[in-house]
């Protein structure tokens, strides 16, 4: 015998499953389309991996991204890596 709050929370959890499953076809299309976009920047001369390190610190805040790219200086300079200009 099912129970009028046992069926609430069934048709809850049936919908939670059902947004997410959604939700996650929507990623695996969008996951597609930008794969797209970085084959069209790449057939126009792009270099892909500069592309996603630029939209990478895009993605960060101006302070965040300054603090990443001086520790990176930082070790660079401590491996006797040329960091700056190119020379």
């Amino acid at each position: 015998m099912s129970y009028p709050e046992n069926s609430i929370a069934e048709g809850q959890l049936k919908a939670i499953v059902e947004r997410i499953e959604r939700l996650d076809e929507e990623r695996s299309t969008i996951g597609r389309d930008i794969s797209e976009v970085y084959k069209e920047a790449k057939g126009n001369g792009f270099d892909v991996k500069a592309l996603k390190i630029i939209i990478q610190k895009r993605r960060m805040d101006h302070a965040e991204r300054l603090e990443r790219e001086a520790i990176v200086d930082l070790y660079m300079t401590a491996l006797g890596m040329q960091t700056g200009s190119a020379e």
